[in-house]
């Protein structure tokens, strides 16, 4: 049976290793391994002796450990390790849901979030994110409203991608309350948690305040270390994690065991790694900010309350066609919105990464010439 393309990675397939500049990326800047060693004082030799077996279906015990104490209710045997982030997607959907369930979605939304709920269960609500003027806003009641007795699951993504929006306390609790009171599972992207442009915003983890929230979290983003493909679920309820480990035994069986180690050296450096991206991108946001004061009849800025990406209006007949010609004629990459369910007149973009200002410095240069032309 197949299942909708998966626009955002296709279209990063086409450009992301040949375009000079980047400037819809959603991961923060990395570092070599050399560097995360000694950010954590970790000896390399510590690491050399590893052996290059299997390793545990769930995760090695000294990981889920460090996993666990990032939240404050959540044990080690809670946790479960993954090949990759985008694994506990596909896990969780393939867990909790059989043909016909009633799944409600957040969106806009990264593509597996939605197109894997529609391609298992094939009844899927979309809760949609309102623009508002300067940010964004999401309507509780119209997800009241959504709701239904049989709803089994419920998607959602804060920090969110692509639009950087971040509720309130008050919201995510009352989001949560709905849920509870319908009963439903609630699958909380969490990806960008940490990355909060005012550390007083940061939420509690889904997990922290639900019984039957499952919370996906990975170094991927806060951290800037995608290449170790370290991702992981937090599951309260033991029957469903034993179904979706099982699931597992079909995907991955278990995580890399270099990758694994790594990730325990990466946690016990988290809050370097994550300040150094949060410094990162608040510069580049202050730098954004100048370059769309200087063109308000080209884009809609909507500034980010977290994470590391923003959704941006385009005053272009058709974004996809734009960011194809961009990357072709001008070197440089946006995401179309369209990729993750937006309309055609919105880009994603990026702010983790260094080379950022470099990279609008060449989109501006693009800009100006073609208006001089």
């Amino acid at each position: 049976m197949d299942i909708a393309p998966f626009a955002t990675e296709q279209f990063f397939s086409l450009y992301e290793f040949t375009t000079p500049h980047l400037l819809c990326a959603s991961d923060c800047e990395t570092i070599s391994i050399g560097e995360l060693l000694r950010l954590a004082g970790t000896d390399a030799q510590a690491l050399l002796g590893l052996r290059l077996g299997y390793t545990e279906s769930a995760g090695h015990p000294a990981l889920r450990a460090a996993i666990a104490a990032t939240y404050d209710g959540v044990t080690p045997q809670e946790v479960v390790v993954l090949g990759a982030p985008e694994e506990g997607i596909y896990l969780t959907m393939r867990t909790l849901l059989e043909p016909g369930d009633h799944v409600i979605v957040l969106t806009t939304a990264y593509d597996s979030l939605l197109n894997l709920a529609e391609h298992v269960s094939g009844n899927v609500s979309r809760w949609p994110i309102h623009p508002r003027e300067g940010g964004w806003s999401l309507d509780l009641g119209e997800l009241q409203r959504l709701m239904r007795d049989d709803t089994r699951l419920v998607v959602v993504n804060f920090p969110h991608n692509p639009t950087g929006y971040l509720p309130s306390t008050a919201e995510f609790e009352a989001l949560i309350d709905i849920v509870r009171r319908h009963g439903a599972w609630l699958l909380c992207d969490e990806m960008y948690r940490g990355l909060e442009r005012d550390p007083a915003a940061r939420l509690p983890s889904a997990t922290d305040r639900y019984e039957r929230a499952i919370a996906l979290s990975g170094l991927s983003k806060t951290y800037g270390l995608p290449g170790l493909r370290t991702g992981w679920l937090v599951i309260h309820d033991a029957a469903i994690r034993h179904s979706l480990i099982n699931w597992k035994h079909y995907t991955t069986i278990c995580a890399a065991a270099p990758s694994e180690q790594l990730a325990i050296v990466a946690l016990g450096a988290r809050e370097a790694l994550a300040g150094r991206s949060r410094r990162i991108i608040a510069d580049n946001l202050a730098t954004a900010g100048q370059f769309f004061n200087r063109r308000p009849q080209m884009f809609d800025w909507r500034p980010p309350l977290a994470g590391s990406v923003a959704l941006v209006g385009i005053n272009v007949s058709s974004a996809t066609d734009y960011c194809h010609a961009l990357a072709r004629d001008g070197g440089v990459l946006l995401l179309p919105g369209t990729c993750l369910g937006a309309d055609d007149h919105s880009v994603r973009f990026g702010f983790g990464r260094a080379s950022f200002p470099a990279a609008l410095a060449a989109y501006e240069h693009y800009l100006d010439r073609v208006i001089e032309s």
